[in-house]
């Protein structure tokens, strides 16, 4: 995980309450990807009959993984604001851990896209969800 302002990580884990709240985990970030990790609690249960998460918990990681994979390019001092934020529903989550994988995949002086996958821990060749986010950027530089 180098390569990136250290202050990054301490941020996504710790800094921020609703992440402590979730107890997001950083399992891989460097320049333009990271690589989340949602530990599963019963509160985030959808449908406990059939057995899957609440679809508004993969929105929500779909944005958290989505901005801290645009900050591995960004110091502290820079702004963002997402613009737009789709998330694509391929299957159901299970209700137990959920990965989210994010990619840069433009990065302008101003304007950023980001790619996220999510799947279900011990599926990880099944991706649950796709999401794609823009932002705007104001670099403090």
């Amino acid at each position: 995980m180098k390569d990136i302002h250290h202050e990054l990580i301490d941020f996504i884990e710790s800094g921020c309450s609703f992440h402590r709240f979730l107890n997001i985990q950083v399992l891989d970030a460097k320049p333009g990807f990271v690589k989340l990790r949602l530990p599963y609690k019963k509160e985030f249960g959808g449908n406990m009959e059939r057995g899957i998460l609440h679809g508004g918990i993969s929105s929500m990681l779909v944005d958290i993984v989505a901005s801290s994979t645009l900050w591995t390019h960004l110091g502290p001092e820079d702004n963002t604001a997402t613009i737009d934020l789709r998330v694509d529903y391929q299957r159901p989550a299970i209700l137990e851990d959920l990965i989210g994988e994010g990619e840069v995949r433009m990065l302008g002086n101003s304007i950023a896209h980001v790619l996220v996958r999510l799947y279900s821990a011990s599926t990880p060749d099944t991706v649950q969800a796709e999401g794609r986010a823009v932002f705007h950027i104001k670099r403090s530089k």
